[in-house]
């Protein structure tokens, strides 16, 4: 017997774990049974729970940033594998120093958090210490940034050892490793503004649909209790900032920047899939608007067959985020710009 995510499985003759797991949560056969035990009952419930998988099209992701340092970007993309050094070394050599991406995926791990920290914190400024932990913690679990990483494509770039290669592209740790590691290598390279100008609007969604599902959790309508987010943005903390003056300054400066671009967008289709109502976009002439090398693009977001809002701008991306903030005023929902 096995115990399995605190459940208890009796396993068939020659079953592998690994096939195990996939009868528990896909498609249980008839000689595999499961037993509850009291420990899992405790278990939380977001420990099993799927990916977050917010409405928005891979065309209206913020596009992947360029690392610019050549050495910084073949660093993110080799896995420790590719090398074979020793793992249980306490520090390398000065003059031998480790050119895989771990180093850079542990500084992009917390780079991560302070960043998602700030987005829960602008867009939810009035959430408890413990709804925000439950809610960031879905937002840079495994689950989340493998599916992240997937969508920009970043295992397909790995550097690894040959003989792995096909195990380490399926495993979910390397996938959001590499995420990590990406954020890392932006970070060491442009510096945390730039960090900024990626992911939040790119996590927005991902953190309103966590808020979402906390919620539920807690028993609550689903956004009833959504209240507007700071309307003055705060700036950051320097190492000359006041500590009378800190506990109000800690905030990312960028919130109007993101919500101009795409948070629009974003809340837009996250209010439509709560509505369970679908959105088609039409694109229509722009009456003669631009020019051959920088048109003009005219959208109208169509909902049940009726337009709720109509935009236009030099992109795609920029159109529907003006017919969204359009449609979002026909919802009754306000948004500062």
């Amino acid at each position: 017997m096995s115990t399995i995510l605190g459940l208890h499985t009796r396993l068939p003759p020659k079953l592998t774990l690994a096939g195990a797991l996939r009868r528990i949560f896909m498609d249980p056969a008839p000689g595999l049974s499961l037993v509850i035990s009291p420990e899992s009952i405790r278990t939380p419930s977001f420990v099993l729970r799927a990916a977050l998988r917010p409405n928005i099209a891979d065309e209206d992701l913020p596009p992947l940033p360029e690392i610019r340092d050549k050495n910084i970007r073949t660093q993110v993309f080799t896995h420790r594998s590719y090398f074979g050094r020793q793992t249980r070394l306490f520090e390398d050599h000065p003059d031998d120093p480790s050119s895989d991406n771990e180093m850079l995926e542990h500084l992009g791990d917390s780079v991560l958090g302070l960043v998602v920290t700030e987005l829960l914190r602008d867009t939810f400024p009035y959430l408890r210490v413990g709804p925000n932990a439950k809610i960031r913690a879905l937002i840079v679990g495994n689950i989340n940034l493998a599916s992240i990483s997937l969508r920009y494509s970043l295992p397909d770039r790995l550097r690894m050892h040959p003989a792995q290669v096909i195990t380490l592209k399926a495993s979910l740790n390397v996938q959001a490793d590499v995420f990590e590691s990406y954020v890392g290598g932006l970070h060491q390279d442009q510096g945390l503004d730039a960090v900024r100008s990626w992911l939040r609007p790119l996590l927005l969604p991902y953190a309103l649909e966590s808020y979402r599902r906390v919620r539920k959790e807690y028993g609550l309508p689903p956004s009833g209790g959504l209240f507007p987010a700071r309307k003055t943005p705060l700036s950051p903390l320097s190492a000359n900032t006041p500590l009378e003056a800190s506990r109000s300054m800690w905030l990312s400066p960028h919130p109007a920047q993101y919500s101009a671009t795409v948070g629009h967008l974003a809340l837009f289709n996250q209010c439509l899939q709560q509505e369970s109502k679908p959105v088609e976009w039409v694109y229509t002439g722009s009456a003669g608007e631009g020019s051959k090398t920088t048109p003009i693009w005219v959208v109208q977001a169509m909902v049940n067959g009726d337009c709720i809002g109509c935009g236009r701008g030099s992109t795609k991306k920029a159109a529907k985020n003006e017919a969204a903030k359009e449609g979002l005023a026909n919802l009754g929902v306000h948004v500062d710009a």
